[in-house]
């Protein structure tokens, strides 16, 4: 059998960025996973908080350089690459100039939530599925964590469900408690929408929020995932959204890692 292929997709890791437990996480479970024998890719966003220098990140010009349409514009897509140390395991960031050379993530100095964060989030996710293009990489799974990568499951059941790449490809979606209270303007059907989507498949995304994007991740991924931290509110939220796809996992470090592994296992057969 050969190695299973995992990407990993999240807004934040460890060493690079960590605002959230989310960067922990996706800095743990890569490499636990390749010890296991399987082949991993990581792509996150290249926030400005970011040091290029001393993380030693530089661009990979063969991946970079497609335009990636947000609503009526399109921006041009630039990636970097970074080893993480003491682990064979290589980063890949999404950056652009108007999204992400801010020094802070998704607030500005005044604690005020950028009011584009949706545009932010609809080209990091364009832009992961179409970085795995160029890459010529077909993954078996693609494990998106927290609201930020909601938008990858639904892309890969609509617009990209032909492509030769993605045909056999399976999506976890994992929800942690990073919401906002933040509501996106009447224009973000307009800006998600690519081929093949219409109103209709981007309803659970009528309400415009931190909910929204979750109801959409939940919508179209093969497994949901809650983080052991929850809160009543989203537990909820999720019970009657996620319907028969949840999965327990259990939280002891190698039980853990165990249960990632049964459930791609389980996923990719």
């Amino acid at each position: 059998m050969s190695k299973l292929r995992i990407l990993y997709v999240a807004s934040e890791i460890n060493p690079f960025l960590q605002t959230s437990e989310v960067a922990n996480f996706v800095r743990a479970l890569p490499q636990a996973m390749q010890e296991k024998g399987m082949e991993i890719r990581i792509l996150v966003p290249r926030f400005g908080l970011i040091n290029e220098r001393k993380n030693r990140l530089h661009e990979v010009v063969r991946l970079s350089g497609i335009n990636i349409a947000v609503g009526e514009e399109e921006k041009p897509l630039i990636i970097k690459v970074a080893s993480i140390p003491n682990a064979k395991l290589q980063v890949y960031f999404i950056d652009n100039e108007d999204y992400f050379q801010r020094k802070s993530v998704f607030h500005d100095k005044q604690e005020k939530f950028y009011e584009d964060n949706d545009e932010r989030a609809i080209f990091f996710c364009k832009g992961v599925i179409e970085t795995v293009k160029k890459l010529g990489w077909a993954p078996d799974i693609v494990h998106c964590n927290d609201w930020m990568t909601s938008l990858v499951p639904m892309y890969l059941k609509t617009t990209y469900k032909n492509e030769p790449l993605f045909k056999e490809t399976k999506s976890v979606f994992a929800i942690y408690n990073n919401g906002f209270t933040h509501k996106f303007g009447d224009d973000l059907f307009d800006k998600v929408k690519m081929v093949d989507i219409d109103d209709n498949i981007l309803a659970p995304l009528k309400s415009k929020d931190f909910e929204g994007f979750l109801k959409i991740g939940m919508e179209y991924a093969d497994v949901v995932i809650k983080a052991e931290d929850i809160s009543e509110n989203l537990n909820q939220l999720i019970e009657e959204h996620s319907k028969n796809k949840q999965c327990e996992i259990n939280s002891e470090e190698e039980e853990l890692f165990e249960s990632y592994y049964n459930i791609y296992t389980e996923l990719a057969n």
